[in-house]
């Protein structure tokens, strides 16, 4: 079956309009013949809105019954059972009243669409998930009820209903969005022109974003590569120079000037990792376009003007922005430059601005191959025997005769030494050196630069070139020594991750250490975000002082796709340390992710125990409710039974049991469902001021007289509790101290306050138990000692301690001095209500249900 096209009514606020739009919409799909009906329409006393439902056939909703009150929400079962083509959902963002199919309208929605079901729904700017901290900065208010991004993204079509602020603001005047008595509140709160401005910026801008979405795909779809100036888009080429600051600057100028512009910063990296660039410079450029609006984008590739052109054409810009060249004059030499070639090949469509800044003509770093790391002993030795060699040798060959031909060759194996010892450099000072004491001290005319014999002076050019082509080759050999040490570093490194890979045994901050350790760093950080505008978080971290606000602030930063970033501080890293870190990083992105699906996994696993327990339960309690049902059943068949004539004394015992028998069952029932709730999770506790005095006592209703005594004064402080939770879990507490404590001995209920909590001690003579049962007593089905099946099914005291830490206390067992079994149930003092759940269509909508 075809999935079902979603189409939005996107508005910035409510009363702008989105519902009747949606209504006249599906009148008009009507008239075509269309079979349209309205899932669920909130008209919110609107007489125009309310009209507009005239006509449409409307499916009955399903009513819901939630803490004592009646709500109507949409019938998803009823809808996809009348299968039409169109069907009207209002308000996606909307919460479903508990006990409904989902948990959010969309995702009755989801279900619709699914069924091959078209959709027409309606939502405000400022229920999408990712606008809330921006919108509740603005309006003061947050949204508790948001839809994600992505479902309002997927949409097939996306309409946005307008209205100016001062229109709504009249349609407010007149009655026409709210009730008379509200209308003056919502006037000087949430519908004030700055609100209502900026609420409609949001909107023209996020539907502007997915407009250009489209765009962009239709582009990609059929292959345009032209430029299509519908947007000023201004591409900042950067080089990692101090210039890129002016650049960057000059760039969010221009694009101020023209609607909508938008400026892109864009950094080329060679591929082979060798740059001139400093990490730290493009670190800053980074954060300045970010704070002015605009992106970086980090590209390779190895013609630098054909990579920027290419990226350009590719995000549809309409200017580029370079700075005036950096090279001296006779660096000319090797090419136009960047800045001349992009401007040649960049055709009429694109516009190439020359920048000019304080470092033209400067000069720039250009790439230098690194020479092998031999250390600074070997150098020096390097250099002293490629200098102090030839004089020494020279000073021994003065007291000894060997012929030109052999004083060359010793010359050549000093060459060669320094080669060995210190690397190029030092190979050719000795051969320059050694060549000018050969010249002069034995080639005649001796003690003379000149060399009358031409045999000797093809002699000593074989021998300088000799030495500098061996001096070239040890070099060279010193080089690939060096890289083929380092490559095999980076394969055990390499080798290491792909073995933690295997076999799963790294954690996260063990990861992280490694990295530290590995490169030398104080510290290291993973670090994420939920989107492009969400602040990042820390999700690991290792080391003293990692950067834990954003990985700009970091020596070494490494993004792991869009959202997530790798960051080290200690000191910046060459290029070719950076490729073996992104292995690093890449590897931490996945360690976190195998962390959050094994605590997934860990849900999946607390949920099949909460079936288990589930299963359990059926299991245990099969006796447990037999025995009261059959001794009513027996009851009430003596008292229907004609063959006995029973004395009101016999009636009276009979009625009795029965009374016992359903009491039994009601307090059984109601602590299984209690457990079943604590179990899924759906317990949820309304937590206000109360007194003890005044709970406590409701609590033991179904108690025996005389068999408690109570002892809490009304001086004691009001706590922070759920009252109906607290009376449930002080009844099982009480019930249970009763059930075990003698029968001449009462049991004690007494509170006192301790800092800012107060504790409530129910107190037994009964039996007790020893230390190593004091938790257990606390699972559910645990009947301590050989209590009969009558005792019940062992839920009492579980429900209790899941009460309490529903609230935010703690529920423990301790030894009564003398004997017996004190349950002490800590609870906070006083604390702050939490705020209710606001409506689906503006804060400055009356509330139809409590949070």
């Amino acid at each position: 079956m075809a999935r079902g096209k979603l189409r939005i009514y996107l508005g910035a606020a409510p009363g702008v309009g989105k519902t009747y739009a949606m209504l006249s919409e599906a009148h008009r799909r009507v008239e075509r013949g269309t079979d349209c009906i309205v899932g669920f329409v909130e008209h919110h006393d609107r007489p125009r809105t309310e009209v507009m439902l005239h006509g449409l056939e409307q499916v009955p909703r399903r009513e819901l019954e939630y803490r004592g009150g009646r709500f109507t929400e949409m019938d998803v079962d009823a809808v996809l059972a009348r299968g039409p083509q169109v069907a009207l959902v209002d308000e996606l963002a909307h919460t479903n009243i508990p006990g409904s199919r989902n948990t959010k309208r969309w995702q009755d929605v989801e279900e619709l669409l699914a069924a091959g079901i078209d959709v027409v729904s309606t939502v405000n700017i400022q229920h999408l998930e990712s606008l809330g901290d921006v919108v509740e900065s603005i309006t003061g208010v947050r949204q508790q009820e948001t839809v994600p991004d992505e479902v309002v993204r997927r949409a097939d079509q996306i309409e946005l209903v307008d209205m100016s602020p001062q229109a709504l603001r009249r349609r407010m005047a007149h009655g026409n969005v709210y009730q008379p008595d509200k209308v003056d509140a919502a006037l000087s709160n949430y519908f004030r022109p700055g609100n209502l401005t900026a609420l409609r910026e949001l909107a023209l801008l996020w539907v502007a974003d997915r407009v250009d979405e489209y765009l962009k795909q239709y582009r990609s779809e059929h292959r345009v590569s032209a430029i299509w100036g519908s947007r000023e888009r201004i591409v900042v080429g950067l080089t990692g120079g101090p210039e890129g600051r002016t650049l960057i600057r000059r760039a969010a100028r221009l694009a101020e000037k023209g609607a909508g512009g938008e400026v892109l910063a864009v950094y080329i990296a060679r591929s082979d990792g060798l740059s001139a660039a400093s990490p730290k410079e493009l670190a800053v450029q980074r954060t300045l376009v970010e704070d002015l609006g605009g992106t970086f984008h980090h590209v390779v590739g190895d013609d630098i003007p054909a990579a920027l052109l290419d990226f350009a054409r590719g995000v549809n810009a309409t200017q580029i922005v370079l700075g005036s060249s950096r090279r001296k004059s006779w660096q000319y030499v090797f090419g136009p430059g960047v800045g001349a070639t992009v401007a040649r090949e960049s055709g009429p469509d694109l516009d190439v601005h020359i920048v000019t800044h304080e470092e033209i003509a400067k000069g720039r770093g250009l790439p230098v191959a690194r020479g092998a790391r031999l250390g600074r002993t070997r150098i020096v030795s390097g250099w002293m025997v490629g200098l102090l060699g030839p004089v020494a040798m020279a000073l021994c060959l003065n007291a000894v005769d060997l012929g030109l031909a052999n004083d060359m060759l010793l010359f050549l194996a000093l060459t060669v030494a320094a080669a060995l010892l210190g690397g190029l450099l030092p190979a050719l000072a000795s051969a320059a050196f050694g060549s000018l004491l050969l010249n002069y001290f034995y080639t005649p005319p001796l003690h003379r630069l000149t060399i009358a014999d031409p045999h000797n002076i093809v002699a000593i050019a074989i021998f300088v070139g000799v030495a500098v082509s061996v001096a070239s080759v040890v070099d060279l050999a010193a080089r690939r020594t060096h890289q083929a040490a380092r490559l095999r570093a980076e394969s055990e490194i390499l080798s290491f991750l792909a073995g933690n890979v295997l076999r799963g045994e790294t954690g996260l901050e063990e990861l992280l250490e490694r990295v530290r350790e590995t490169f030398g760093m104080e510290s290291a950080a993973l670090l994420e975000r939920a989107g492009d505008v969400e602040p990042w978080t820390c999700a690991g971290r290792a080391g003293f002082g990692p950067p834990l606000q954003r990985p700009e602030d970091a020596d070494v930063d490494v993004p792991v796709g869009d959202h997530m970033a790798l960051a080290l501080t200690g000191r910046v890293l060459p290029a070719e340390d950076r490729r073996v870190l992104a292995a690093f990083a890449a590897q931490a992105a996945v360690v976190l992710d195998r962390r959050r699906l094994q605590e997934e996994a860990d849900r999946a696993r607390t949920l099949a125990e909460g079936n288990r327990i589930r299963t359990a339960l059926l299991a245990a309690v099969s006796h447990d409710l037999r025995t009261p049902l059959a001794g009513i059943k027996a009851a009430v068949t003596s008292l229907r039974s004609d063959d006995v004539d029973w004395s009101e004394q016999d009636r009276a015992e009979l009625l009795e049991g029965i009374e016992e028998g359903a009491d039994r069952l009601d307090h059984l029932v109601g602590n299984l469902l209690d457990m079943s709730r604590l179990q899924t999770g759906t317990v949820t506790a309304i937590i206000r001021e109360a007194d003890l005095d005044e709970v406590v006592p409701m609590a033991l209703v179904g108690v025996p007289e005389d068999s408690v005594e109570l002892d809490i004064r009304e001086t004691l402080p009001m706590v922070a509790v759920d009252p109906g939770l607290l009376e449930r879990a002080m009844a099982n507490l009480v019930e249970n101290a009763v059930k075990y404590s003698p029968p001449d001995r009462r049991v004690m209920v007494a509170a006192s306050a301790i800092a800012d909590r107060v504790e409530v001690r129910v107190v037994d003579r009964g039996p007790g138990i020893p230390d190593e049962a004091k938790d257990r007593i606390f699972e559910p089905f645990q009947r301590y000692g050989d209590a009969p099946r009558g005792a019940g099914v062992g839920l009492g005291l579980a429900v209790a301690r899941g009460f309490a830490e529903a609230m935010g206390g703690t529920l423990n067992a301790e030894d009564t001095p003398g004997g017996g079994l004190t349950m002490v149930l800590s609870l906070r003092s006083s604390g702050a209500r939490p705020e209710p759940l606001r409506t689906g269509e503006g804060a400055a909508e009356p509330e139809r249900k409590a949070s």
